[in-house]
């Protein structure tokens, strides 16, 4: 996907192929958030039984 608009529409075309850095401290960050809730819902669940 080519930039359009923000500082990486300033690289063009050479930008392609790059990881986004923003998009992929968003996906650890979300990655993060998904095992933590599955963590604690198994242990509601383990505390429920």
């Amino acid at each position: 996907m080519i930039a359009k608009r923000g500082r990486a529409s300033y690289t063009g075309d050479r930008a392609i192929g790059h990881v986004d850095p923003g998009a992929r401290a968003i996906e650890v960050w979300l990655g993060a958030i998904h095992e933590v809730n599955d963590v604690q819902g198994s242990n509601q669940h383990q505390l429920q039984e």
